[in-house]
């Protein structure tokens, strides 16, 4: 009899070290390999979106939509390890105000989500997120936590990464947007099912343009330093690439049809975006949003307001 337990004490102590032992392969295969598809690619897909998804490696999607992500999105990401506590206590007061629910989700968290875990709101998927976020902090490096995120990420309505998203909406490769492109990108990210950044209303044209100015302060602060090393293409580039498109600008790739841009509302349910919505200044013709990791205050670029929350 106590044989008979010490074995199947082994065996549940192997077990639970094999199921352990998932996490840490998975995380530790797409430190070097790309992300084949993800949960959210597959249940979209049966949903008849269809799947348009193209990774692409870092130098083949533009700086400037790096820069954008962490603009809208995260602008503390090169300083915390995951998680911006910062962010997390403005959600959580905000929420016991009794406004709309608000998250307080990094890059890190987002790109866990969206390649290790499921679509949806609970405790045991936030539990998981939460650990994965760990994991790839500790094997990644922030350069690879951003172009796997960049990859992955929705940008249209079964459209994937930057570069099915640069050629759905602008016709052109991801590495050669312009700073008004990347921002425009930037700005669908939280309901990017609802939204036209080729076309884009009154609301996305707003967000965008305090994204695009935000992307100053990311680059002349430094807050892309862990991402770029100091090896980022200088901002002459950028700007004359950007007055170069408007003269000749490219025709988007017949993006699939959609309605008038809608009134701000809540974000698509459960979209890859849940906060933070850092640094972009509060629209007046909008509700309160939440705010997020912001930058050092800088008169060239206010914190960009985060998408409408979820109610």
């Amino acid at each position: 009899m106590a044989g008979r337990k010490k074995t199947l004490a082994r065996r549940l102590a192997t077990l639970v070290f094999l199921i352990a032992l998932i996490p840490f392969a998975g995380v530790t295969i797409h430190a070097v390999l790309p992300v084949p598809v993800t949960s959210l690619m597959v249940i979209r897909a049966f949903e008849g979106e269809g799947l348009d998804y193209r990774w692409r490696g870092f130098d083949d999607i533009s700086p400037n939509l790096v820069r954008a992500a962490i603009a809208a999105e995260d602008a503390r990401f090169c300083s915390h390890s995951g998680f911006d506590m910062e962010a997390i206590q403005r959600a959580l007061a905000a929420n016991e105000a009794g406004g709309n629910l608000r998250g307080g989700s990094t890059i890190s968290q987002q790109t866990a989500k969206n390649v290790f875990l499921w679509p949806g709101r609970s405790w045991l998927r936030k539990g998981l997120e939460a650990g994965y976020t760990v994991l790839i902090e500790a094997v990644w490096s922030k350069k690879r936590i951003v172009h796997v995120y960049l990859n992955v990420a929705e940008f249209g309505p079964g459209v994937y990464g930057a570069e099915a998203g640069a050629r759905h909406w602008f016709g052109k490769s991801a590495r050669d947007l312009t700073p008004t492109e990347a921002a425009r990108m930037a700005a669908v990210l939280p309901s990017p099912r609802r939204y036209n950044a080729a076309s884009p209303g009154p609301y996305v044209r707003r967000r965008a343009s305090r994204i695009q100015a935000a992307m100053g302060t990311v680059r002349g602060e430094g807050l892309d330093a862990c991402v770029f090393d100091g090896s980022a293409p200088p901002a002459a580039s950028d700007d004359a690439r950007d007055r170069s498109a408007r003269r000749a600008p490219q025709a988007p790739s017949a993006p699939a049809p959609q309605a008038a841009e809608p009134t701000p509302t809540a974000p698509d349910s459960d979209d890859q975006i849940e906060g933070p919505r850092p640094y972009l200044a509060p629209d007046p013709a909008e509700a309160p949003l939440e705010s997020a990791s912001p930058v050092s205050a800088a008169p060239v670029a206010a914190p960009v307001e985060p998408a409408p929350a979820e109610p």
